[in-house]
C-alpha cells in the first residue's frame, strides 16, 4: 500500500454523483460530524498540512472531496453532518449525495468514522455508527482530539468506547490527536488491513 504521505495529491470535489470517478479504485472514507477534526486527521495523514482545508467554522467541508494515493487508492472526505445553519435545500441534496456514496458505492472499501473524544458519541454519530454495523462495511473508529484529555483517560479510552459503545463489533478504535500527530501509524494499519481484505 502506497503511504500518503509520499503520494497523495487532491483530485477533485464532487456535489452529485455523477462527478464521482468513474474508476475502479478502493476507496477510504472520513465520516463525522461538522467541526469533529476530518480535515486536520485528513492532513496528519497525509502529512500535508494544506491538503484539506482546516477551519474553525463547522459546515466548510461542501462537497465529497476525492484525493488519489499514488495511483493504488483513494481517500474520500465527506461532508460533516449535524450542521444547523444549512439551508433545508442544501442538506438535502448534501444528504442524497452522501447516502448515495455511502450505500452505492462499489469502490468504497472502509470508513473512518470520526468521534469527538471529549464527549459521548451524539445521535447522529450513533445513528451512523448503526447504520454501518447494518451495511457490514469494514469501519475504523478515530477518537480525535485527544489531547485534550488527561492522561488516564487517553490510555483507557478507546477499550473503554469499544465496549460501551460498540457492543462486540470488531471495529478497530483508535485515539487520534492532529495537535501531537499521533495514532497515524495505527490508523495506516487499518487501512491497509482493510485494503488487503479487498484485494485479497
Amino acid at each position: 500500500m502506497k503511504d500518503p504521505k509520499d503520494s497523495c495529491v487532491y483530485i477533485l470535489s464532487a456535489m452529485k454523483v455523477s462527478q464521482f470517478p468513474t474508476d475502479c479504485l478502493p476507496e477510504v472514507a472520513f465520516s463525522g460530524r461538522s467541526n469533529v477534526g476530518k480535515s486536520s486527521l485528513l492532513n496528519l495523514l497525509t502529512q500535508q498540512n494544506g491538503l484539506a482545508k482546516v477551519s474553525k467554522t463547522p459546515g466548510k467541508t461542501r462537497a465529497v472531496n476525492f484525493f488519489d494515493v499514488g495511483g493504488e487508492w483513494r481517500l474520500v472526505d465527506l461532508p460533516g453532518y449535524g450542521y444547523a445553519k444549512r439551508s433545508k435545500a442544501e442538506s438535502e441534496s448534501w444528504r442524497n449525495t452522501i447516502d448515495a456514496y455511502l450505500t452505492e458505492r462499489p469502490n468504497l472499501v472502509a470508513v473512518i468514522q470520526l468521534i469527538d473524544s471529549r464527549h459521548d458519541p451524539t445521535a447522529l454519530d450513533l445513528q451512523m455508527m448503526e447504520w454501518l454495523a447494518s451495511s457490514g462495511k469494514p469501519t475504523i473508529i478515530a477518537l480525535t482530539k485527544v489531547d485534550k484529555l488527561g492522561k488516564n483517560p487517553r490510555r483507557t479510552l478507546p477499550a473503554t468506547f469499544k465496549k460501551t459503545w460498540l457492543e462486540g463489533l470488531p471495529w478497530a478504535v483508535i485515539a487520534t490527536s492532529a495537535t501531537e500527530r499521533t495514532g497515524r501509524g495505527e490508523l495506516l494499519a487499518a487501512i491497509q488491513a482493510a485494503l488487503s481484505t479487498h484485494a485479497a
